[in-house]
């Protein structure tokens, strides 16, 4: 039997583009032709001896097929990176400053710092979890290399947007809006200590439509609110991503509470050219998000 080694870059489009969800996009992301995009795919699918993707409406979707080869490609292309990058990077040293809101310290940390650990051993990496205040000052006064954070109207240099993220309301995942305040009654929030934007946009939001609401529970940490929501002790407000497993947003059918804003993520850097590893762990961080906002 023959084997069949695939390659590496069709992979690349193939992913990029369902992560995208165009492979126009995926194409001006990888300083490709669409036509040779579309040749790739029609190789990969050559290679699997069975179709990959089929039309759905205007668009396309992933067969049974497809759903397998993506999964494969996304660990083939990870394990790629890495060799490369390990190989590269071996002999970096020093230290990398990462910061984090609360949301990605247990979605985000373990995979992407797992994978830069492994490709750079020699390299120190601290990482300070705070609130978005907190992270900008870090970030402004050399404390913070890299910062992941919401986005301000304060314009900040060397950002990066990541997405557009709805806010939403969150409750325990068994949780049902009639356990937790009746008709009339006030709106329980479990909320961050102020100043927080996410407590601001839900009062307001409240405010605007003219919903009573008290605050049912405060603590200065994230996980503070999450063991409170779990409790069933009120209604919180974060956005998807990032959310602990059980707990839930809460769908417009199945509650009267006002549509929040949205909010944007984006990563921030400290210098406008940042050391190579530096530069290395903002690609995984990246990586990591937009397969998070894909899936």
């Amino acid at each position: 039997m023959t084997r069949v080694n695939l390659d590496l870059d069709v992979l690349r489009s193939f992913a990029t583009g369902i992560e995208l969800g165009s492979f126009a996009k995926a194409a001006d992301r990888l300083n490709r032709s669409t036509s040779a995009v579309s040749a790739q795919l029609k190789k990969l699918e050559d290679q699997a001896g069975t179709s990959l993707l089929r039309k759905s409406g205007r668009g396309m979707a992933l067969t049974e097929a497809g759903e397998v080869m993506l999964s494969y490609a996304r660990r083939l292309l990870e394990l790629n990176d890495e060799a490369v990058s390990a190989v590269r990077g071996v002999q970096l040293e020093g230290r990398v400053r990462l910061g984090l809101q609360e949301d990605f310290g247990e979605s985000l940390l373990p995979e992407v710092l797992g994978r830069f650990k492994r490709a750079h051993p020699r390299l120190r990496v601290e990482v300070q979890l705070a609130r978005n205040t907190v992270l900008m000052q870090s970030l402004q006064t050399g404390r913070l290399d890299l910062a992941l954070a919401w986005e301000t109207s304060e314009a900040v240099p060397h950002a990066e947007h990541v997405h557009i993220l709805p806010m939403c309301w969150i409750v325990g995942g068994n949780e049902q809006v009639s356990t937790l305040y009746g008709h009339g009654e006030p709106v329980p929030l479990v909320v961050l200590e102020a100043p927080c934007m996410m407590r601001t946009a839900a009062t307001q939001a409240l405010d605007h439509v003219g919903i009573p609401w008290r605050v049912a529970f405060t603590s200065p940490s994230l996980a503070g609110n999450w063991a409170a929501v779990k409790a069933g002790l009120g209604v919180s407000v974060r956005t998807p991503l990032g959310l602990p497993a059980d707990v839930r947003t809460l769908d417009a059918h199945e509650t009267d509470l006002p549509v929040l804003p949205q909010l944007g993520l984006a990563l921030y850097r400290s210098e406008a050219e940042p050391e190579p590893a530096v530069g290395r762990l903002a690609e995984l961080i990246m990586e990591k998000l937009r397969e998070s906002i894909a899936a």
